[in-house]
């Protein structure tokens, strides 16, 4: 009398880089683009991008931030009890926020200064806090991880081009050297001051929002 044994089928693990996680990681680039889609993180893109590199800097803080407190929340979520869940992604966010504070004191005290309250106030972020709430507490880990990466990079592209924009045209500088040649000046070129003032990124994010929905039309009928 034989005995029929039963094996229970495999289940097959998602790759890393499934089409479903790239998607995670690049939809923030554009069709859902925390700046110029959702309108979140303006404050801080007004502020810091009258030069390249506190720009980078803010972006690679926010990105940092955004990721591991994705992934922490999503490894943890099943134990915070719901009454108190916004206090533990406010503790985590802070711990992250103070480690990265800290180490720009210490390595980059120039651009530290430079960035002043707002590295501190990447924990009041609406795109921090808002992944967190809304993604991170209902997914695993590494599209989470992932998904802080995507709009932490989505968030910074804005930033860095911004800047890039205002630093050309209000000092003549990319990255603190001069591109603007001398003859330019001598024959009456002179930088534009309105650039170094908070509204010129405002303008300049207006029109990046404006071509955006220009070309991409599932933002104009979502709109």
């Amino acid at each position: 009398m034989s005995v029929e044994t039963t094996t229970s089928p495999e289940v097959k693990k998602e790759p890393l880089f499934s089409k479903k996680n790239r998607k995670v990681l690049t939809d923030p680039l554009d069709d859902i683009n925390p700046v110029t889609v959702q309108i979140l993180g303006v404050c801080s893109a007004l502020a810091v991008t009258t030069q390249i590199k506190p720009a980078i800097i803010m972006a690679l803080g926010v990105t940092v931030v955004t990721a591991f407190s994705n992934l922490i929340i999503a490894l943890i979520r099943d134990s915070i009890p719901g009454r108190i869940r916004m206090i533990v992604q406010l503790v985590i966010v802070a711990l992250l926020v103070t480690i990265v504070d800290q180490l720009l004191k210490a390595y980059m005290f120039d651009v530290s200064k430079k960035l002043s309250v707002f590295v501190g106030l990447i924990i009041t972020n609406c795109i921090v806090m808002g992944r967190l709430e809304a993604y991170a507490m209902s997914q695993k880990p590494w599209p989470s991880f992932l998904d802080g990466i995507g709009n932490g990079l989505g968030y910074g592209m804005i930033l860095v081009v911004v800047a890039i924009i205002r630093e050309l045209f209000g000092s003549g500088s990319l990255l603190g050297y001069k591109v603007v040649p001398q003859w330019l000046y001598d024959a009456g070129y002179s930088n534009n001051g309105l650039m170094m003032l908070p509204p010129a990124a405002l303008f300049i994010i207006g029109i990046f929002i404006w071509l955006q929905r220009s070309r991409n039309r599932k933002l104009v009928n979502a709109s």
